[in-house]
């Protein structure tokens, strides 16, 4: 059977494998889906590509599978991993963490100022793909990001570094990593004037230099043997979704709820009545990722933060029987318990990690009384609350889950309203669609708002 497109998923555990036709044309379709066990232990993540492939032919009741091409999203061999040093925390380095962050990576550090020894030492302890230099207004403060520059050059550890800080260190940042390993790329301040963030650029390059290294991570060399398009990093994909989306029906905000992680992204300007009043910047593309939040790996992490009592008394069961289901607790859930089990743990990670995500109104006292003020991402004019990944997508009761947001508000939190209407990615395919839009925008939208029945 010939198929004019597969997007593979390769993760950490499994690879998922879409198949979809038509693609260019009025009416494209998803024609299946496959799956298998990714294969980066033993060197080489074709092995499972294969086996995902052979998966979706057997669900096709085809005997072999031809594809005109192959792209990919990855989070394998532990997914991008990225260290990002700046001058102040609260400007340049959150700018930067932001870009890096919207882009897909998995932050390993966070430096404000000049590195130290022990940063240095723990850079190399991280191994990163990518180091990520800001630093300074334009035309502003120069010698702490010519600092950090100067250091990391000097370790040259072969990997690819970012300058994303004063326009005015160009010329000498370029010179220091003359004749270094480590490739150099320089783009616009993410930072550029107070109060002012540009993170695309520096997001757009994370990507590309992503797709261009990836094939060097462990169990990736030969990836190239058979993907002949675009590899994106998951999380990435997903936010390229989502923006796309945005164009389409207006503020949003995504939640995905993992086996590791829970990783809330939104896409919206926000009120005009609270930018007024907002302390710092925020990007319209926003993405968080809890990494002690999520429904397998991360289970024991959730079970401690809800409480065990706490936890028994919401499933309605012994603190015995508790201990029961944490320990035949699946990947995948089958017994009744378990989809419970797995329900009020994913209740607890959504409204934790979007409370992460979301700002806040704070009370500031002066000369002048008490003032009102907002920090950090409004999300009141989201106008849709999407559920992607395997928990929100498969759950009964994922619907009524993701309902509760706007509700557990406290008062203060800049929490999206009742009036939200939430959406579901029924085919779990977010992330393909995702970087599929770098290729097919048009394909891609089309088959995103099916998925999501709008």
């Amino acid at each position: 059977m010939r198929i004019n497109l597969l997007v593979a998923e390769i993760g950490s555990t499994t690879t998922v494998v879409n198949a979809f036709d038509g693609i260019g044309s009025p009416c494209p379709k998803l024609l299946g889906q496959g799956q298998a066990a990714t294969s980066v232990l033993e060197g080489d993540v074709n092995i499972g590509l294969k086996n995902a492939i052979d998966d979706l032919a057997r669900n096709l009741k085809v005997e072999e599978i031809i594809y005109d091409e192959l792209i990919a999203t990855s989070s394998a061999a532990g997914g991008l991993r990225m260290t990002v040093h700046g001058l102040v925390y609260d400007m340049t380095v959150k700018a930067a963490r932001e870009a890096a962050l919207g882009a897909g990576a998995n932050i390993k550090s966070v430096t404000a100022g000049r590195l130290r020894k022990s940063d240095l030492t723990k850079i190399k302890e991280i191994n990163p793909n990518i180091i990520l230099i800001a630093g300074g207004v334009d035309y502003g403060e120069r010698d702490t990001a010519l600092h950090n520059a100067e250091l990391i050059a000097e370790m040259d550890l072969g990997v690819p570094v970012i300058y994303a800080g004063n326009i005015e260190n160009h010329e000498e940042v370029k010179e220091l990593f003359e004749d270094k390993k480590s490739e150099l790329y320089i783009v616009e301040n993410v930072y550029p004037k107070i109060d002012q963030l540009n993170i695309e650029p520096t997001r757009k390059v994370i990507q590309q230099v992503f797709e261009k290294h990836i094939v060097h991570a462990p169990g990736m060399k030969k990836v190239r043997d058979m993907v002949n398009g675009p590899i994106m990093p998951t999380p990435g994909a997903v936010m390229e979704a989502a923006k796309l989306l945005y164009e389409e029906i207006g503020d949003l905000m995504v939640i995905d709820v993992g086996g590791a992680t829970t990783d809330v992204h939104s896409v919206t300007e926000g009120s005009e009545e609270i930018n007024r009043i907002l302390i710092n910047p925020e990007p319209l593309a926003k993405r968080t990722v809890e990494g002690d939040l999520g429904v397998y790996v991360s289970m024991p992490n959730v079970v401690n933060l809800i409480g065990k009592e706490k936890l028994a008394e919401e499933l309605n069961i012994t603190l015995d029987e508790l201990e029961e289901v944490i320990e035949i607790h699946a990947p995948i859930p089958r017994a009744e318990i378990d989809i419970r089990f797995t329900e009020v743990l994913t209740y607890h990670a959504v409204i934790n990690a979007v409370k992460r995500h979301v700002g806040s109104f704070r009370n500031i006292y002066g000369p002048g009384g008490k003032k009102t003020v907002a920090e950090g991402k409004d999300l009141t004019g989201v106008k849709y609350i999407i559920g992607t990944g395997g928990a929100l997508t498969r759950l009964p009761n994922r619907v009524s889950i993701m309902n509760q947001i706007p509700l557990s508000n406290k008062g203060n939190e800049l929490l999206p309203t009742k009036e939200a209407k939430v959406l579901v990615d029924n085919n779990y395919i977010m992330a393909s669609l995702g970087v599929m839009s770098t290729k097919y925008p048009e394909t891609a939208l089309k088959l995103l708002k099916e998925s999501l029945n709008i």
